[in-house]
């Protein structure tokens, strides 16, 4: 029997193309909807600290479209008073805390969760209370799942972008190192997600873990809409994801 993962679509770097010129075009809003009509599950969505994609208007109009699409709304957010009341004031259907440094291009690692517990479970606990999903962003390790059930999160989401961007028996040791996360994670009790860098050959190809659940792809589907067209793009994920899943199941 096969298992349908669920994929949630980033669209941060449509608001980066808007933001070059300064314009209202391409809306990140509109692609949302795209993204929803051509399969995606949920709309995913970081509120970097200097804004340099999605703005706080942007989080306002698409915190009202998912809540009439009746789809989730995942809020990236670093971990900081100001992210958290945004968070508190819209009630997303999942926050994801995600590690943030103003001179990164994009999210370069995992959240340190071990050895910051203080710091990060009264967010989480917050979040929390407040009927949000609180996910943290983490690299597969031992000792960073350990400390992601310990502060509460519901969810992990493990940070793809070493098993992306490393060949051979590199890659396959990364892929040992999320089967083994996974697994750790599921034991207790976690939902298992996963993200970044992936494409549609190594969005299959991690599906092979059974724990995962969900995967949050953004930056690969917004460059092939420029080539494809974003209905396209998703739909051949949507499609490569459903034929992983049936194969390991069938």
């Amino acid at each position: 029997m096969s298992r349908r993962v669920r994929l949630g679509v980033n669209i941060d770097h449509v608001a980066t193309v808007r933001n070059a010129r300064g314009g209202a075009h391409p809306d990140p809003a509109r692609a949302a909807e795209q993204a929803l009509s051509a399969g995606a599950d949920g709309i995913t969505a970081h509120l970097r600290e200097d804004r340099r994609h999605i703005t706080d208007a942007d989080i306002d109009v698409l915190s009202a479209l998912c809540r009439r699409a009746d789809r989730p709304l995942n809020f990236e957010m670093a971990v900081t008073d100001e992210m958290l009341a945004i968070a508190l004031r819209h009630k997303p259907h999942a926050a994801c805390l995600v590690p943030e440094r103003r001179e990164e291009v994009t999210t370069e690692g995992g959240l340190a969760v071990a050895g910051h517990e203080a710091r990060i479970q009264p967010v989480v606990r917050t979040l929390s209370d407040v009927g949000i999903r609180v996910s943290l962003f983490i690299e597969p390790s031992q000792d960073q799942v350990a400390a992601a059930n310990a502060v509460g999160a519901q969810v992990v989401e493990f940070h793809t972008g070493r098993y992306c961007h490393v060949s051979g028996t590199e890659r396959a040791g990364e892929l040992e190192r999320l089967k083994a996360a996974a697994t750790q994670a599921h034991a207790l009790g976690l939902e298992v997600h996963a993200g970044h860098g992936l494409d549609f050959a190594t969005a299959a190809e991690i599906l092979v873990i059974p724990e995962i659940v969900e995967l949050n792809i953004g930056h690969f589907l917004i460059g092939e809409a420029v080539f494809v067209g974003l209905d396209a793009a998703i739909r051949r994920m949507r499609t490569a994801m459903d034929a992983a899943s049936s194969g390991l199941n069938a």
